[in-house]
């Protein structure tokens, strides 16, 4: 028999309105940190909740500072690592445009979060439309305003904050752990937990090539304070040996320490079967970072060309090499047809990546399967 506890702080969607619409920016924080609490303890289990929204966040008792409990996990799903999901499920203005695409992962629930952020900054939300198709259309193609009232009062991080999750790419968006990372919820007092991301960035470095090593190495070099408060926090989570290294067993016990029945579902184990080749050695801190970036994740930042320059310049010192436009493409999984686009990268002077090169080698080429073609 499943007992569900009683709520009686009601909804979130009702405070909302009790409160003429709109969070002040501080109360929103509290809720924010809640919501992402709570999904990145369900994405570290494997779990994709696929229909967050105000109404299926309820408060435990009707005090103002009352815990939230999330609800309705009827249309959750269990994921492997690397599966994509493709069912079109949860509620027309909280679902993501890669859910309309379908082919979707946790990512979802993380846009789902930026626009409920959205509607507790400013009271309305950030894509409308008459009717269902309409509101599709505009998750697909328009931009949030942040022009109107009262977001011009609203503090740049808020703003930064609430973009870095709506983004129409969802390898761009942060995970719910860097979300509570973000300089706008920042708290020192409040650890981290662990973050699923890190075993799928580890797990994809281990299995790259030298060349993709090196260059992933030199981006990790030009990192800001930002992103390496967040990759410091997930390395002490690791407990390191002495505090310099993590091996294959590190990853695996701080694993264990979240388990659950539904990690065991998701098959989240599967991960860390990948990374058998971290059972020969062991990773020390810089190398952990190089392994533990996205590349997409720091391409919208404001200062990413500065962190790509920077970037380069290690590269031309330490990982730049002379090599061939087949080579190239063989390490980006591409054929024939794609040299003469690669010729662009390569410099006739000397024959090695150009910075132009660098930057597209770390974004990879994707070619998109005919399913996740625009409807």
């Amino acid at each position: 028999m499943f007992v569900e506890r009683l709520c009686e702080g009601g909804e979130l969607l009702d405070r909302i309105l009790s409160r003429g619409g709109r969070y002040a920016e501080e109360d929103a924080k509290h809720i924010v940190v809640q919501i992402l609490s709570v999904v990145a303890f369900c994405h570290l289990q494997g779990v994709v909740h696929r229909d967050l929204k105000p109404e299926n966040f309820l408060f435990a008792s009707r005090s103002e500072d009352a815990d939230m409990k999330l609800i309705d996990f009827g249309l959750s799903d269990f994921i492997r690592p690397d599966e994509r999901l493709n069912d079109i499920v949860g509620s027309a203005y909280y679902v993501a445009p890669e859910v309309l695409h379908r082919s979707y992962s946790l990512e979802g629930d993380i846009w789902s979060i930026g626009v409920i952020t959205y509607i507790l900054l400013c009271g309305s939300r950030p894509f409308w439309a008459r009717t269902e198709s309409g509101i599709f259309r505009a998750v697909l193609r328009a931009d949030p305003s942040f022009d109107d009232l009262p977001w011009p009062s609203m503090s740049l991080e808020a703003k930064d904050f609430v973009r870095r999750l709506l983004n129409k790419d969802y390898r761009k968006r942060m995970t719910a752990v860097q979300a509570l990372a973000h300089p706008w919820l920042r708290n020192d007092s409040r650890p981290l937990p662990l973050d699923i991301l890190i075993y799928k960035l580890v797990k994809s470095y281990l299995h790259a090539t030298p060349f993709k090593r090196a260059a992933l190495k030199s981006l990790s070099k030009a990192l800001t304070e930002d992103e390496l408060i967040y990759l410091r926090a997930q390395f002490m989570l690791l407990e390191p040996d002495n505090n310099e290294c993590v091996s294959l067993l590190n990853f695996k016990t701080a694993l264990q320490r979240n388990s659950t029945e539904a990690m065991r579902e998701s098959r989240v184990v599967d991960i860390v079967n990948a990374m058998e080749p971290l059972a020969y050695r062991a990773m020390d801190f810089e190398e952990f970072c190089a392994a533990a970036i996205s590349t997409h994740q720091l391409e919208p930042l404001e200062g990413w060309e500065q962190i790509a320059s920077t970037a380069f310049e290690h590269f031309e010192r330490e990982g730049n090499r002379v090599i061939s436009i087949e080579e190239l493409a063989r390490e980006l999984n591409l054929g024939p047809s794609a040299y003469s686009v690669l010729r662009d990268w390569i410099r006739n002077a000397d024959g090695k990546l150009s910075f132009l090169g660098y930057t597209k080698f770390l974004h990879g080429v994707t070619v998109r399967s005919s399913n996740t073609r625009h409807h």
